[in-house]
């Protein structure tokens, strides 16, 4: 068995880097794409569209998809959760909110997975560590939402409840993803069943609820995001994902949550001319530091900066 390294060497990093990038280029991607297509048709295209790829994938890899029923029923599920509700919940916010500031509020995904993980599973309690970063967290997502939640409901708001709701599905799939390390199935096969689960459901509920075809026929830059969606923030994310995965470890991974705001907030603002208040980032840094108190290596190479500096000036007085 493949031991999995705390510390991650260069090509980690790379790949850390690089999945950021393309997970960030999906808020780009949807931004880009929500201004003439429906959330429903750009989340069944990227559905769609990846799946196909990674059928091919898995073709010339010379694996074969499971015809098991039960499993079928887990990809569904997993569809459901991971797919389907986050990307048209998100793809749906973005019709109305920056890019940047739904990957800002999606980056709140791990808080509402340690929250789920401690009541739905018996291996991942709720230490005080976590419940601080936790609750550092969610006064990040208050002070962003409080101004406008204290003047009324408005559109604005619930786009940022349903980005919220989206990561809060994708906490759900984090827990009912560990069922598939138990049945026997591989993370490129298990990718590939999810995927061609939400299409297989997505596809037609698009037709019916959008009806594209009655619309005006989207530009060139729609159709080039949708397909840099599908295949580079869907199909080769989930390839860097799963190989991170199994060599850096699920820890490792959580840094990817740090850098994704980075990413989609660049190309936000420039390439989509959008704009963002300063209660935003100020609730994206109570956000990441959050997030840094459940990691934890972030404070740890803080503490050991310090220690090298109190140390190096101690030996320059001593000198």
């Amino acid at each position: 068995m493949k031991t999995i390294e705390r510390s991650m060497g260069l090509t980690q990093w790379v790949l850390l880097l690089a999945l950021s990038v393309l997970w960030g280029g999906s808020f780009f991607f949807v931004g880009v794409a929500v201004v003439e297509l429906g959330p429903l048709s750009i989340v069944a295209l990227r559905v769609g569209l990846a799946a196909l790829a990674l059928h091919v994938l898995i073709l010339l890899l010379g694996q074969r998809m499971p015809r098991d029923p039960g499993l079928w029923m887990a990809f569904f599920g997993m569809g459901l959760l991971n797919n389907m509700i986050p990307f048209s919940l998100i793809a749906w916010g973005q019709g109305h909110i920056a890019s940047g500031l739904a990957s800002i509020l999606n980056a709140t995904t791990p808080f509402f997975t340690i929250v789920v993980a401690h009541f739905l599973t018996r291996d991942e309690p709720l230490t005080p560590a976590r419940l601080a970063g936790v609750a550092i967290g969610f006064a990040g997502v208050v002070y962003m939402l409080g101004a406008e939640v204290h003047e009324g409901a408005t559109r604005h708001s619930w786009a940022q409840l349903a980005v919220l709701a989206g990561a809060l599905s994708y906490a759900f799939a984090g827990v009912f993803g560990r069922r598939f390390g138990a049945l026997g199935c591989s993370p490129l096969v298990a990718a590939c069943g999810q995927v061609t689960a939400s299409a297989l459901v997505l596809l037609p509920l698009a037709l019916l609820v959008e009806r594209f075809w009655q619309q005006p026929w989207p530009g060139l830059d729609t159709w080039a995001a949708v397909f840099g969606l599908a295949l580079f923030s869907t199909t080769l994310a989930y390839l860097i994902y799963f190989r991170l995965l199994a060599s850096a470890g699920a820890t490792n991974l959580l840094l990817v949550t740090f850098l994704i705001p980075a990413s989609a907030i660049v190309l936000g603002i420039f390439v989509l001319n959008e704009r963002l208040e300063w209660r935003h980032l100020a609730g994206m840094g109570l956000i990441g530091l959050g997030l840094a108190v459940i990691d934890g290596r972030p404070l740890w190479w803080f503490r050991k900066m310090a220690y090298a500096y109190r140390k190096a000036r101690r030996e320059g007085a001593g000198r």
